[in-house]
This record gives C-alpha cells, structure tokens and sequence, in this order.
C-alpha cells in the first residue's frame, strides 16, 4: 500500500483485502507461537514480566470481539464473564497464571468462532461512517494488535527453559561484508513528523507536525555485540561515570556484566537464543540491553542516545525532496530484500544488512532487526486525542517510559512503520532491543 496524500482516499476494497490478509498471517503466526509447545508451557508462568501463553492466546480473541463484533457490528457479547479475566489493565501479569482462564483447547475454539464471524463482519463493514470503520481502521487495529501479542509471546518462549520449539533459518551474511562509513550526518533543519494520512497509523502516532532538529551524525548501523563487548572489557559494567544514578543502582543491585541471556563459559561469551546455546556473534546488532545500558555504552563511546526526533529524521526525511517518506526507503511496503521483520528469522541480521533499505542519506537497518531505544520519553504530540481508547497510549504518557523505534526481527510489517512508536521502562531488557548513538552536529 502507497501512502496517500491528504485529498486522496484510499481504495476500500483494496484496503479490505490488506485487512483479511493482515488478520490471516497474523492468526497464522498466533497458531505456531501456541502449538509448538504441550499444554504445559501454554499454562505456565516463564517469567513473572509475561503472561501465560494461553492468556495471550484468549486476549487476542477477546480484544477481537470487543471491537470487531461489538463495536463495530454491534452483536451482543459472546463471554461477557471473560472480559474481566482478559483486561490487561485488571489484572497485572504476575497475577494472571491464578485466575480461572480458559484451557488452551477452550481458548482455541474462542478465538477461532470470533475469528470467522469477524471475517464476515469484515465482508460486510462499509469503509466510512464512524472513526472506527473509515479506512478500516478497527480491523488494521485489531491485526496489530494480535502482532504485538505475537511478539510478546516471542518473547516468552525466549525466556522460556528447556529444548528449543521454533526454528527459522538465520539471515543471510552481508555480501560483501559492510565497511561503509560508520555515522552519516543528518542535515538540520524542519521535517514533518508523525502522520495524519496513514490509514491504519495509531493514536500516538498522530498528528503530523513541523519538527526542528538541529544537525547531527548517527550511527550508520545499529551498535554490534563486538563494539558492545568492547565496552564490557573496559570495564563498563565497573565504573559509576558512564551511568546515570538509577542505572548504576540498577547494575549495582542486579550484579549485571553483560546483556540478557549471556554467560562467560571457558574463555568466551555465550547467549541463550530460543533454547539454543552459542557463541556471541560479534557483527550482530545487541539486543536484550535495557535503556540504563545503551545510555552507558554511549556515553563510554563518547556519543549519546539519539532523540526520537533525530530517529524519525534519520529514517523519513528524504533532502531530495523535502518531505518525509513511510519508510526510510520510500512509500513503498517492507519486503524481505529491505528489512528483517515478521519472525521470519529468530535474530538479527549482520550489521549493515539490507542495502535495498538504506534511507537516503544512507542510513541502514532502521525498520526490523532491533528495537532501537531512544533518549525521549513517551510523550503526546502536539494536537494529540486519544483514540479509540485512553489505555493504548495516553495513560503510559510520562518520564516513566522511553520511546523505542524501529521494530525488531519479531515484529510484523504490519505494526511497523517509520511514523511507529513502541515504548518501556528504562530496566527492561527482556523485550528485543537495542540501540544505535548519535552526536551533535556542527553548527549545533
């Protein structure tokens, strides 16, 4: 799908057929996350940060009917009484393996009976009338919805103990190996960021508005596991000046020495990865550092964390033109030549992966791979109005939580643009992300 200028519309039945297929793939990738594994690991509480994967599995199916059947098709509730058990907002996930959730078979059977009759109710939904249904904004809302679940129970199987159960093929290495400059210099100057024309963008994403960004240089690629062991061997995990106050207690308190999932075995450094033990890669992107170690590490390296501003300038603003692009190759959808997304592999690609995704001012790997944690808090953007609900975005507003961008290897490419936000608390490390540095421009 092409963006679409503020006095184009978009086509209704091709954007019902973007819909099915969104919905479909993203029901596809739900099954494999919940059958690969017995009963048991559905059930099962991995790590008190996640849920259970078979409470993933009837939220998914929950929200769905909420919004799909209720709201727009106006049916009356299939399981009224499940609605509290599957309120994120209710319950906090270290509560949820108590409650008295649907066994994996009745979960299954749930989303599923909601999953046709949405399909119907797909087939009938006029594209205009109400907020909810223009553009089919609530069922693009609702596959993005069940992608970041997606992710999530990714996620859970990667902090999940014994065999591994996925499998992908690994990326293919850089042909030849990269050895491009290692920042480029974004210009300074007003861009537009967020949107307001993106169909399916969400409310945090909007509106668009006139952003100044003074000049500044950003890593051409994002940080490797090489360049962040560096860090670790000169002591960077030892010394309090690289580290703000709460991270130092965080590193202090934990005895931290190195991202999540690594241990020192004979002489070198070893990662668990989806149950499979091996060696750390060194031209990789690091993944699973929280936002206290990213901000060390550029400090050490002399630089700093980029703003989300610097970020979406960095992967949208295209000097040729002037304007801001979908993504940081163009308007055109992701495609696997250009970005590592859709769990289509279990890691990152080598660093400097995807030329066919560079952005103009040769920028590399900014959509897919990695999560990239930036130095800004969650914030709305001016003019911003909550919609459909307050609790997507506008109650985690605050210093509380660090914006992310980029997606990583595990989201899909349908919640995933250069206008997208993702967001955290600075400690978390489990979720897929890392992180490229920055530095002030001349002239800044």
């Amino acid at each position: 799908m092409t963006a679409q200028s503020e006095d184009t519309a978009p086509d209704p039945e091709a954007l019902r057929e973007r819909a099915r297929t969104a919905l479909l793939a993203a029901r596809d990738r739900t099954t494999l996350l919940t059958s690969c594994v017995e009963g048991p690991d559905l059930t099962a509480q991995h790590s008190p940060l996640m849920s259970p994967l078979v409470w993933d599995l009837a939220h998914i199916g929950n929200q769905e009917e909420q919004w799909l059947l209720r709201a727009v098709a106006g049916r009356e509730a299939m399981r009224p009484e499940i609605d509290p058990l599957y309120d994120a907002f209710e319950h906090p996930r270290s509560e949820r393996p108590k409650l008295p959730l649907l066994a994996p078979k009745e979960a299954r059977g749930y989303a599923a009976e909601v999953r046709g009759r949405a399909l119907d109710v797909l087939e009938s939904t006029p594209f205009h009338g109400t907020r909810l249904t223009e553009a089919g904004f609530a069922f693009g809302m609702i596959a993005q919805h069940e992608q970041q679940h997606d992710e999530t129970m990714l996620i859970t199987h990667q902090l999940r103990a014994g065999a591994p159960a996925l499998t992908a093929p690994d990326p293919d290495p850089v042909s030849p190996a990269f050895r491009g400059p290692s920042e480029v210099v974004v210009p300074g100057g007003p861009f537009t960021m967020g949107t307001t024309t993106e169909p399916w963008s969400l409310d945090n994403e909007r509106p668009a508005h006139a952003r100044l960004v003074p000049p500044f240089h950003i890593d051409t690629a994002p940080v490797t596991n090489g360049a962040y062991l560096a860090f670790m061997d000169d002591g960077g995990y030892d010394n309090s000046r690289w580290w703000t106050p709460e991270g130092w207690a965080l590193v202090r308190d934990n005895g931290l020495r190195s991202p999540l999932f690594w241990r020192r075995e004979a002489g070198q450094w070893l990662r668990r990865r989806f149950g499979v033990t091996e060696v750390v890669p060194p031209d990789e992107p690091v993944v699973h550092v929280s936002w206290y170690e990213a901000d060390a590490y550029a400090r050490w390296a002399g630089r700093r964390l980029p703003s989300e501003a610097e970020w979406e300038k960095a992967a949208r603003f295209d000097p040729a033109s002037g304007r801001s692009m979908r993504y940081p190759w163009g308007d055109a959808d992701p495609t696997p030549e250009r970005a590592n997304l859709g769990q289509r592999h279990l890691r990152p690609a080598p660093a400097g992966s995807y030329p066919a995704g560079e952005s103009p001012l040769g920028v590399r790997q900014l959509i897919g791979d990695v999560w990239e944690w930036t130095s800004s808090d969650f914030l709305p953007y001016p003019g911003f109005v909550a919609f459909p609900y307050r609790e997507y975005s506008e109650v985690f507003f605050g210093p509380d939580h660090k914006v992310l961008r980029g997606g990583s290897f595990a989201v899909d490419a349908v919640a995933c643009r250069g206008t997208f936000r993702n967001w955290d608390y600075p400690v978390r490390r489990q979720i897929f992300a890392g992180f490229r540095t920055a530095r002030d421009g001349e002239g800044a």
